[in-house]
């Protein structure tokens, strides 16, 4: 099976300082849309989802995320793949820095200073770990409602596993390489960490790693560059504006793609710097049994307005690459029985939600101990929703304010009152708990009035 997605970087919201630079970034946006409708359209009309590595916003204000999410939904629904198949992960930009205190400032510079222990130092200190994440508190909830929820410890994130053929899969990784982000010059400063670096391994499973930065942007990149050799088949980075392609061949039938994308909504549009996008495609290559990547650069062109393939970034280099890939040959070849049985299809996992933060939701939410307790008992274990009851949810919580949902949650019968305050997280386990308890018709009533 082939799974297409269409791969942004570096959106920034929110950026435009002068009404034309806002109208000229809003057609470009527009025009994307077409193009990638469009393009996607030769794959077969669908595509499975969309990749955007880091810098959603501009400044990491709400409102900026409320635009992204409406253009996102306007894109989902133009490449015919759900409004919730988005892989994200944060950049720079999707940092509050108006919550980079002094204190705060110092506890990034001694890590910074500090290395890998000082990092795992802060990231074992509960409240030092809940500081340097407060930072992120608006991109959380807009990651939070397409299932790429930050890991609040210093680890990685992953999706459910994306079935190409029987026993051949990828999954995408998703790093936060803006963790230690201060807002200063960074190149060369910023750290992943040990938790970070550890890539998980499965046979029969290749490894698509997302981070904005690139590697050169890290302390530990050497680190981290090993365990990218030894268990990632690619790495899709973004940052710094300008796309590159490379095919690293890490040892005897063993490679490595890097791939750094350009701004699809650049700071500023000039010669070298303009908007761009990539159609991607992953498939097994049966011939080889080796993961292929079919890559469709997607470059402004000035002359006529609009977007077209960018032969320049390929320059020659083939649009289709099979990468050897190890973790493939680790898993037998299926068998006859296997091929005619199963066809490629999107792994669904079960969420399980054993909240061990959930002290911290007593302190800050302050509920009757009873509704309190009667939620731990019915909430230890959540099994996938809908992809209906993800769409509901993605709606609510983009359409809605919280003084709007809150209200919502106690006609339900699900809140009985709110003292203290509430995160999107627990927001999330209330929509899903009045959900269970037959609320989602009532819900789809009050979208519709609104």
């Amino acid at each position: 099976m082939k799974t297409v997605f269409v791969h942004l970087s570096d959106i920034h919201f929110g950026q435009e300082k002068d009404g034309g630079t806002d109208a000229e970034n809003a057609d470009a946006k527009k025009r994307l849309i077409e193009d990638a409708s469009e393009e996607v359209g030769k794959f077969g009309g669908k595509a499975h989802g969309v990749i955007v590595t880091g810098d959603i916003a501009y400044s990491a204000r709400e409102e900026e995320y409320a635009l992204a999410a409406e253009w996102l939904a306007e894109l989902t629904d133009a490449i015919g793949c759900q409004r919730t198949d988005v892989q994200l992960v944060p950049g720079n930009h999707d940092i509050d820095r108006t919550k980079i205190t002094n204190t705060i400032d110092s506890v990034l510079y001694s890590i910074r200073e500090g290395g890998d222990e000082w990092l795992d130092k802060h990231l074992d200190d509960e409240s030092d770990c809940k500081i340097l994440y407060e930072r992120f508190d608006a991109y959380k909830g807009f990651a939070l409602d397409y299932r790429c929820e930050l890991d609040l410890n210093g680890g990685i994130s992953m999706s459910a596993k994306l079935d190409l053929a029987p026993g051949r899969a990828i999954r995408f990784v998703r790093l936060n390489s803006a963790l230690i982000c201060s807002g200063k010059k960074e190149e060369g400063k910023l750290i992943l960490g040990k938790r970070q670096r550890l890539l998980p391994v499965d046979d029969g499973v290749e490894n698509i790693v997302l981070s904005h930065h690139p590697l050169g942007w890290f302390q530990d990149s050497e680190k981290a560059r090993g365990y990218l050799r030894g268990r990632a088949r690619v790495f899709i980075s973004g940052h710094e504006h300008f796309p590159r392609l490379e095919i690293v061949d890490v040892e005897d039938r063993c490679q490595l793609m890097m791939l750094a994308a350009g701004a699809t909504a650049p700071d500023r549009v000039d010669d070298k710097y303009t908007y761009k996008y990539n159609i991607l495609a992953f498939e097994w290559d049966e011939d080889n049994d080796a993961l292929a990547v079919s890559l469709n650069p997607r470059t402004w062109d000035s002359s006529v307005a609009r977007f077209r393939r960018d032969d320049e970034f390929m320059n020659g280099k083939e649009e289709r690459q099979v990468l050897e890939s190890p973790n493939f040959r680790k898993r037998a070849k299926q068998s006859d029985h296997e091929k005619t049985a199963v066809e490629g299809k999107l792994v669904e996992e079960l969420l399980t939600e054993i909240d061990e933060r959930l002290p911290e939701y007593e302190r800050r939410f302050e509920l009757d101990e009873t509704k309190t307790a009667e939620m731990i008992d019915v909430e230890l274990v959540e099994a996938e929703p809908s992809q209906h009851v993800r769409d509901l949810q993605l709606r609510f919580f983009q359409e809605f304010s919280q003084g709007d949902r809150l209200k919502a949650f106690v006609e339900f019968g699900v809140l009985d009152q709110v003292k203290g305050r509430i995160d999107h997280s627990m927001e999330r386990r209330l929509f899903r708990r009045a959900v269970r308890q037959g609320k989602a018709r009532e819900i789809e009533q009050l979208l519709e009035a609104a």
